[in-house]
């Protein structure tokens, strides 16, 4: 086991609604964002040569005070909201300028945001859409906490990656989000895969974000 961390996970488990949490908690859907903080996006060269730009798929967000019962290192913030994006378009049935291979990802096919503090007056809700207008994201889900094991399968906070081949090409590194294959929307990392977004413990703990990676494994 990494060294690292010995503590516990948390478990993510989503559901359908009918609100539209916004500046809640949620699986998919669109990002509630403070006003100054862009949506991020991924640089790529396309076959002309030339350089443009790609929305990284929203993945969720976290209301930390909503999390925080269930950290029990203290590791998250306390409150504010976390963001998670990827490049994982692919895998949710979208066409993609850049893939990315098995293993571990560039930097910057992930993008972990933070906002201290949450406004419901003044966050503003962010729509990609496709060529055609028509938004691309799929419908939001509640999202429920709960204890989980430091290593384990399902979406999760924190933790190590369930899998021992991504533990050992990621040491001194925590799962800081593990997406799991999800029939329910349609996502799959090829065969049996999960998909996790990393980060150095020391990163955490200064809430060095910039350093997340992703890492793709499937058996």
């Amino acid at each position: 086991m990494n060294p690292s961390f010995t503590g516990m996970a948390i478990q993510l488990k989503t559901r359908q609604t009918d609100s539209a949490l916004y500046c809640r908690s949620k699986w998919w859907g669109n990002p509630d964002l403070p006003p100054r903080m862009k949506y991020p996006m991924m640089e790529y060269v396309d076959s002309d040569g030339n350089r443009d730009s790609y929305p990284l798929a929203f993945i969720c967000q976290i209301d930390c005070s909503e999390a925080a019962p269930f950290d029990k290192e203290g590791l998250l913030p306390r409150e504010g909201m976390l963001y998670f994006f990827a490049a994982i378009d692919y895998f949710l049935g979208h066409d993609c300028p850049e893939s990315f291979p098995l293993g571990h990802w560039q930097k910057k096919g992930v993008a972990v945001r933070y906002a201290r503090h949450v406004d419901e007056k003044s966050f503003k809700t962010w729509m990609v859409i496709d060529d055609d207008g028509l938004g691309m994201a799929r419908p939001a889900r509640a999202i429920e906490f709960s204890d989980g094991s430091a290593t384990g399968y399902g979406h999760r906070l924190l933790g190590l990656p369930f899998y021992d081949d991504v533990r050992e090409q990621t040491p001194g590194c925590i799962s800081l989000l593990q997406v799991d294959e999800d029939d329910d929307t349609g996502l799959t990392f090829y065969d049996c895969g999960t998909f996790n977004i990393m980060l150095a413990r020391d990163a955490l703990e200064s809430r060095n974000w910039k350093r997340a990676f992703g890492f793709l494994f499937s058996l």
